[in-house]
């Protein structure tokens, strides 16, 4: 299958492409990279002016397409690899109007400009594709390079024990099946400030936290057990608390070749991607990339 991968030439980070061709060599896709170009104006504008537009906007697409091809031959020459520029309003509507003509399997973006190195930081395209997108998008931390040739470690899918995340579950695990990598079910949760004396309300807090793992790591187990064949080898559930989301993440292990499942909001259309507000958080915090599921 083909994996739609976004690209802005000019920009001082390939994290992308990067993970265009991790994701490519994991699951033996195709890679069809996208720029957008701005659309022509809707009617013919008079002096020549149309014209001249349209030079500029496809040699700015083919030199584009030219940058691609030639960063991608650095980052991996055995990924199957089509460049392309297209016209359209934005750069969204163009990824996604790909994905749908070329039956892509995802859509691929880097992290905004804004964002600090080795975080996940939404553009303003990634934050279009994560309210609207009818198939899964995959983002990258700003910075993110992949070691060659290496593929997807490990999925981790970020639970939360409602009938969504078991289908993020289901989700995690195609993708560890089509890649081998091994599964990690992660439920996070930010303990909130507390309001008691120190001497019993942390105690308190504690003893509720620890009735939520218990309840926790029941659902945790009750959705792994409905996972069909071909099951990963290697199966993990954890639950991890903090502060703060980041926090909370930081008490999992993360390693290169990581790979977090998110899934969509309840409040989204069907089949289509709405980001929660937690699951924003959690994608912000994420140190490896992330592919948020419908």
């Amino acid at each position: 299958m083909t994996l739609v991968v976004g690209f802005a030439p000019g920009k001082d980070d390939r994290s992308g492409l990067e993970l265009g061709a991790l994701l490519a060599r994991s699951d033996g896709d195709d890679l069809r990279i996208v720029t957008a170009a701005p659309a022509r104006w809707p009617t013919p504008v008079a002096g020549g002016t149309d014209r001249e537009y349209a030079d500029w906007a496809r040699a700015h697409g083919e030199a584009a397409v030219a940058e691609a091809t030639a960063l991608m031959a650095q980052i991996d020459p055995d990924v199957r690899v089509k460049a392309a520029w297209v016209e359209g309003r934005s750069a969204s509507s163009v990824l996604l109007s790909q994905a749908g003509k070329h039956g892509a399997r995802a859509v691929v973006v880097g992290s905004g400009q804004a964002g600090a190195y080795g975080q996940v930081h939404l553009s303003s395209t990634a934050d279009v594709l994560l309210h609207s997108a009818s198939v899964p998008v995959a983002i990258a931390p700003r910075g993110f390079d992949a070691p060659a040739g290496s593929t997807v470690t490990r999925a981790t899918c970020a639970f939360r024990g409602d009938e969504q995340s078991r289908r993020t579950l289901a989700a995690t695990a195609e993708v560890c099946a089509r890649t081998g990598a091994a599964l990690r079910v992660a439920t996070f949760a930010v303990r909130g400030r507390t309001m008691y004396p120190p001497e019993t309300g942390l105690r308190d807090e504690d003893m509720v936290m620890e009735a939520w793992i218990e309840q926790t790591n029941a659902l945790q187990a009750e959705a792994l057990a409905t996972i069909g064949e071909p099951r990963p080898d290697d199966v993990r559930a954890v639950v991890a608390d903090g502060r703060t989301w980041q926090s909370a993440m930081d008490r999992l292990d993360w390693q290169r070749g990581d790979l977090l499942v998110v899934g969509s909001s309840r409040a989204g259309l069907a089949s289509r991607l709405f980001l929660g507000p937690n699951a924003t958080k959690i994608l912000r915090a994420s140190p490896v990339p992330v592919l948020v599921v419908p």
